[in-house]
């Protein structure tokens, strides 16, 4: 058995070697087709600890109804010395209990693994490119942007800790139409910054005042000489400059927050050499007939008086799942986004990634079907790209919403936010609900110290679970309380809140699995937070009944048992929380 194969793999295994090596046949006479056998949690979680179909898909191979196949299927699973109980339910479902020494064993396991418990190789060490943020390079990063930085951030950590090999990317919109008016902008600043009087930031210009310190760096470069030089040339030399000052500052927001990319990867060098890798891009393409010259109609739904017909290089994108043909060359010869969307992805391909998942905002729903007409016309049917939408974040302050203005330069930054309530609430309330989900945040909720608020809530049990440790040592008068120590005591445990914990606890590496595969890290929150509401409810039976706390002096052996299971639960917060990025804080005052 793999040290962390979850409880539902490893009795499906058992449960496929046990029909294999029975006399249960197909009607026909064939060896079964077990397949499609399964094993999960029971409907009814009292009935018992796992629950297997595989009467229910093997009925109709076998030629008996469900349930009487169960009942003889049943009879050979009653002979897994793990196995403590078989029942049948409903029309011939199988419900398994497992015995306390099955459970001690596993538990035993979890100890020895420590913080590398729930570690996977369902990834198989596949390359996967994490896209992620990858804001214009125009300004600070504002709250909109913080979900699907966390998003992003926690799926690669989450899908390297399942055995992935895992790249996160910041893609830098540095080519287009927005960092030319950056450009504008601070030309604006750094004549100000000349002493010229500017008056009133232009209508179409980015207003906001962190622009001015580049305005003063370009200064203190350049002095004057930029306003002697080729205008064209001045706006050059603004835009690469301003490009670096808000990626610096993109990048000590993100850092705040905890997010750190592998790779920054700009835009503006698919352009570069007369965007010799876009044309090449075009060129295969077209070798394989993939492009054509051709009109478009308007956008659909719109009436454009302006609108002229005319003949551009176009992909064929609709024979590859698109909505619509798109074009490839601008009118003034320049080349369109979307050719170096089809350049970036390229790039990507030739990298070496197949695995190829981008974290968008809702507002950008319409690039899946771009995104996978990309894939399908550069790949065939090798990449696939996985597009996971942020729906939006609504900010509150002790209920009442804040309203945010983008455009008029006082928008609410993200490090207003890190600055106010700190990174690790953050973190954790940007996946308290499914990506697709809309999010509200509060900032007075998200920083109570209650149950009420769900990140106090979980690392509250992890400090609590280092508690109870170092109370041991200062009742049992020792340093340390190794794992060896635990280990040989773990069958003592035998509360029925005590087993029912481990049982939480072994759901674990399947919940890593399901949440990689699934590619939902919000899994993981919940998991950590029905964990912790198990260890409190726990721990409050044992403020009521003395016999069930942790330490009990006069009997070391049952303390060490005890505090195995406590060391398991630090371990699962610790190795959660990091994923998440959280911190698992060992006390909080």
């Amino acid at each position: 058995m793999e040290m962390n194969m979850t409880i539902f793999a490893e009795f499906e295994n058992r449960i496929k070697n046990i029909l294999q090596d029975s006399n249960i046949k197909e009607k026909n006479g064939k060896c079964l087709d077990l397949s499609c056998i399964s094993v999960d949690v029971p409907r009814d979680t009292s009935h018992g600890d796992i629950a297997t179909n595989a009467a229910m898909v093997l009925a109709r191979a076998v030629g008996k109804n469900p349930r009487s196949l169960a009942v003889q299927i049943s009879a050979l699973l009653g002979n897994d010395s793990d196995i403590a109980s078989v029942e049948i339910a409903g029309p011939g479902f199988i419900n398994l209990r497992l015995t306390d020494i099955f459970w001690h064993t596993r538990l035993a396991n979890m100890i020895k693994q420590g913080v590398d418990y729930g570690r996977s190789n369902i990834g198989k060490n596949v390359k996967v490119n994490i896209e992620y943020v990858s804001a214009n390079p125009t300004g600070p990063l504002h709250i909109g942007h913080c979900r699907g930085a966390v998003v992003g951030d926690v799926l690669a950590n989450l899908l390297n800790f399942a055995g992935y090999d895992v790249v996160k990317e910041y893609y830098i919109n540095d080519a287009g139409g927005q960092v030319k008016t950056l450009a504008r902008s601070v030309f604006l600043r750094y004549r100000e910054a000349l002493g010229q009087n500017i008056g009133t930031i232009p209508e179409g210009l980015y207003p906001g005042d962190y622009l001015v310190p580049v305005g003063k760096a370009l200064v203190d470069e350049f002095g004057e000489a930029l306003l002697k030089m080729d205008r064209d040339k001045a706006l050059s030399i603004a835009r690469v400059r301003a490009t670096a000052a808000m990626m610096r500052l993109i990048r000590r927001d993100l850092a705040a927050l905890n997010v750190h990319h592998d790779v920054f990867f700009s835009e503006h060098t698919l352009h570069a050499d007369h965007g010799k890798a876009i044309r090449s891009v075009i060129d295969d393409l077209t070798l394989r007939g993939y492009i054509y010259k051709g009109k478009l109609p308007p956008p659909k739904g719109h009436f454009l008086e302006d609108w002229e017909e005319r003949d551009q290089v176009l992909l064929r994108s609709t024979e590859v799942g698109d909505d619509m043909d798109r074009p490839l060359i601008k009118s003034d010869g320049s080349y369109t986004y979307f050719a170096a969307d089809l350049a970036y992805f390229k790039n990507k391909y030739d990298r070496g990634f197949n695995e190829m998942i981008y974290v968008l905002g809702a507002d950008h729903s319409g690039y899946v079907k771009r995104l996978e007409a990309i894939a399908k016309s550069i790949s065939g049917a090798k990449a696939r790209p996985v597009v996971l939408l942020c729906q939006l974040v609504k900010l509150y302050r002790d209920g009442k919403l804040l309203h945010m203005g983008k455009r008029t330069g006082n928008f609410i930054t993200l490090r207003n936010v890190i600055d106010e309530v700190g990174c690790d609430p953050i973190r954790f309330m940007m996946l308290y609900r499914k990506s697709d989900a809309p999010l509200d945040f509060d900032f007075i909720k998200v920083t109570e110290q209650s149950k009420d608020n769900p990140v106090f809530y979980v690392q509250y049990a992890s400090a609590r679970c280092h508690s109870v440790l170092r109370q041991a040592c200062e009742s049992l008068q020792i340093n340390e309380i190794f794992r060896e120590d635990m280990l040989e005591h773990i069958g003592r445990l035998s509360d029925e809140s005590e087993l029912t914990l481990i049982r939480k606890l072994a759901e674990y590496p399947r919940l890593i699995e399901q949440a990689a595969m699934h590619q939902e890290p919000h899994r993981l929150i919940f998991y950590l937070y029905e964990l912790a509401g198990y260890f409190h409810s726990h721990w409050n039976k044992g403020h009521k009944d003395a016999s069930l706390r942790f330490v009990q002096v006069a009997d070391k052996g049952l303390t060490y048992a005890r505090l195995g299971l406590i060391q398991v639960i630090a371990d699962i917060f610790a190795s959660g929380l990091g994923i998440i990025g959280v911190k698992a804080p060992t006390e909080m005052r």
